[in-house]
């Protein structure tokens, strides 16, 4: 199993967020788009029993780890890993169905990937997600143009010396990708380690 220090630190705020929008009491289809490790998934899962996950991956040492996090911790409402890459049509993302989730999270997926990811993240969400359902992301951000503190503009720059596709994406291009795929940005929760979590919510149904 692979032991990412990060989501260990903010596997419990991310979590705190998703259960001030989903209740602990209704039956729920959630869908983790880039799950890394499988700490998350098998975390949340614990916490939220009444919500049915699917992790995912598109690495297999990633794969591998997941399904090893769920063998160890006995989840039973945490469905074996997908392989999914972001940057390829949902139709590609092993049958699921339009229409189906109520939940979609991506953590510290898009400053880590090229820009197609994040645009095909949200092509996906807009199709999987049920009407009126919940899109989070979360990670460091540009917020108009500005990125802060000085640490995310270090991380920054780092990440575009490593790969100039990658770098920490602005609210705005999100928000874009979010309204060309039928979602609307409903709001920015600050997180810890100048992280935040970032809302979109799926139009209803004409």
């Amino acid at each position: 199993m692979i032991v990412a220090p990060a989501a260990e630190r903010n596997k419990d705020p991310i979590l705190n967020v998703i259960k001030h929008l989903i209740g602990p009491g209704a039956p729920a289809v959630a869908l983790e788009l880039a799950s890394g490790s499988g700490q998350h998934t098998v975390h949340f899962a614990h916490s939220l029993p009444n919500v049915v996950w699917q992790p995912s991956e598109v690495e297999e040492r990633s794969l591998e780890s997941i399904s090893a996090y769920i063998a160890a911790t006995r989840v039973e409402n945490v469905k074996q890993p997908l392989n999914i890459d972001c940057s390829q049509s949902w139709e590609t993302w092993g049958g699921l169905k339009q229409n189906f989730f109520d939940l979609i999270v991506n953590i510290n997926m898009i400053h880590i990937t090229e820009i197609k990811c994040t645009e095909g993240l949200f092509k996906g969400a807009g199709q999987l997600l049920k009407p009126n359902a919940l899109l989070i992301t979360y990670g460091p951000y540009a917020v108009n143009g500005v990125i802060t503190p000085q640490s995310n503009i270090d991380f920054d720059l780092s990440l575009r010396k490593r790969n100039p596709g990658w770098g920490l994406r602005d609210v705005s291009i999100l928000q874009k990708f979010a309204e060309e795929s039928g979602l609307i940005f409903k709001r920015m929760v600050d997180m810890p380690a100048n992280n935040k979590c970032l809302i979109f919510q799926k139009r209803s149904s004409v």
